[in-house]
């Protein structure tokens, strides 16, 4: 396995658009922390966002992974364009000729995915304890690590995203036609459930809106959004739980993803 994670990131690491979106990435992650320097200075009102209890253990895990899982479209161009490059190479050819066998090849790629993920994951926590023992109000340790699951279930959404991506990646086999069919495809989820309406039981299965249901927006949580909220009669009656049934539907869908990955790739010829 160590040997062929150390081939795809050689093939990421030599392709200077993929390095180049792999920093730029985690140089965006980083950025979060910025947002507690946003102010707001309206005549005798100073309002800073920081201040506002986003950075609140355990809120921070919540609204960290929320505002970083907005960010994995970049991963996913790397990921497209790493199938798309294996075409125009012609290294998918030559790993095979190299001895390497299809299945090996399917699980290099998922190896990577899976690397990817983690690496975010790890990212997050680390910046999220750093900024809530920065600015959060409550520094206890059973506050501190609960709520820890949406840590799972951003690196569940990522797997799943990501798996998606390379098995799209596989079946256009160009960059641009497949970045362009996750867009249709997600245009036809939105289509599905809000213009058709189908019933709320089959959206929870479409692979897009499971994986957007693992983490649900935070922002009507905060307590001034609330407050607001009761001022206008509107009542917050969301729920912002992980739900395993909705973890159980992403990694079915990320096996489903593989093995029709390995299915064109084994029907294929190359």
């Amino acid at each position: 396995m160590r040997r062929l994670l150390s081939i795809e990131l050689q093939k990421i690491w030599k392709n200077k658009a993929s390095r180049t979106l792999t920093i730029t990435y985690f140089v965006l992650l980083s950025f979060i922390a910025l947002i507690a320097s946003i102010k707001f200075d309206i005549g005798p009102i100073h309002f800073r966002i920081a201040d506002e209890g986003i950075f609140n253990f355990p809120y921070i895990w919540h609204f960290n992974t929320w505002i970083a899982s907005w960010l994995k479209l970049f991963l996913a161009i790397i990921i497209v364009s790493m199938m798309a490059n294996e075409y125009s190479y012609g290294t998918l050819k030559q790993n095979l000729i190299d001895g390497m066998n299809k299945k090996e090849f399917i699980l290099s790629k998922f190896l990577t995915v899976m690397l990817f993920a983690t690496i975010s994951t790890v990212f997050i926590f680390i910046l999220s304890l750093i900024l809530g023992y920065s600015f959060s109000s409550y520094n206890e340790f059973s506050i501190v690590f609960s709520d820890l699951e949406y840590l799972l279930a951003y690196f569940i959404k990522l797997i799943g995203f990501f798996s998606f991506c390379l098995f799209v990646g596989i079946l256009v086999k160009r960059s641009a036609f497949a970045l362009g069919f996750l867009l249709v495809w997600w245009i036809f989820e939105i289509i599905l459930i809000y213009l058709i309406g189908i019933p709320e039981t089959l959206a929870k299965l479409l692979p897009l809106e499971a994986m957007s249901n693992l983490i649900v927006e935070p922002i009507t949580r905060l307590s001034v959004v609330k407050t607001i909220g009761t001022q206008i009669g509107v009542n917050d009656i969301k729920d912002y739980s992980v739900h395993f049934s909705t973890i159980t539907i992403v990694l079915v869908w990320t096996v489903i993803f593989m093995l029709m990955s390995y299915k064109i790739l084994k029907k294929r010829d190359l």
